[in-house]
């Protein structure tokens, strides 16, 4: 009898060992894989009627910073991705500026669909996907979100100014949140450029103060800023 169930207690572990093993390779990689083909096939608001393609967000998945505008436009509608236009040459430029690329780091949009003409989110199109952002942040889990423009930035202070807090450091819900100016502001305001790059400058010293992640080779966000030309 004492053989049974020692036996039926080894079978038990065996199985709660097989079912913590499938809970543990399900990770977040797989969600946010998940998520985007629910986004691929949303039908919340009225822009899945219009956009050519949803775009989700792309980058390292387990990234510590996070970069969020406001929504896809021309370019980011016919290609399903981030910030691929002229806005986004100047996000790369930027990324490199502080020894980074975007496959260092994760970035989307508050909208998951391009608006018609690229006209600015409406509120029911951002309470729209704000469940789907909700989800990337908590699946990515980044230690600084970067907000791009406005739009972004009220999601997280609804009640304050992006203007009066650009470049600042602040606390939300125990993360950190960082409002810059959106790289399309600097195509029609070439003097935006210096405070963009003092501003991921900010970015690279805020990161590098924190512990290295793991598997994150050491110095990896150490690079001193570089001149940056961008209208050459």
């Amino acid at each position: 009898m004492l053989e049974s169930r020692n036996s039926n207690s080894l079978a038990c572990k065996k199985s709660l060992n097989r079912s913590l093993f499938f809970i543990l390779i399900y990770n977040d990689d797989d969600r946010l894989t998940e998520l985007a083909l629910r986004i691929k096939s949303c039908s919340l608001c009225e822009l899945s009627g219009t956009r050519l393609n949803t775009v989700p967000g792309e980058g390292d998945r387990k990234s510590a910073i996070m970069f969020i505008g406001e929504a896809p436009g021309q370019n980011e509608d016919r290609e399903g991705r981030p910030f691929i236009g002229r806005a986004g040459n100047i996000l790369d430029r930027l990324l490199k500026s502080v020894g980074l690329s975007r496959k260092d780091v994760y970035i989307t949009n508050m909208l998951k669909c391009r608006p018609p003409e690229n006209r600015d989110p409406s509120l029911p199109e951002i309470e729209s996907c704000a469940d789907y952002l909700d989800q990337q942040i908590s699946f990515i889990d980044p230690q600084v979100i970067v907000t791009l423009g406005r739009f972004s930035f009220g999601k997280f202070f609804p009640d304050k100014s992006a203007r009066d807090y650009r470049g600042s450091i602040l606390d939300w819900h125990g993360r950190k949140i960082l409002p810059m100016y959106h790289p399309a502001a600097a195509l029609y305001n070439p003097s935006l450029i210096s405070r963009l790059i003092g501003d991921f400058s900010k970015l690279s010293n805020f990161i590098a103060d924190y512990p290295v992640q793991e598997n994150e080779p050491e110095g990896k966000l150490r690079s001193e800023p570089t001149q940056l030309q961008l209208f050459e």
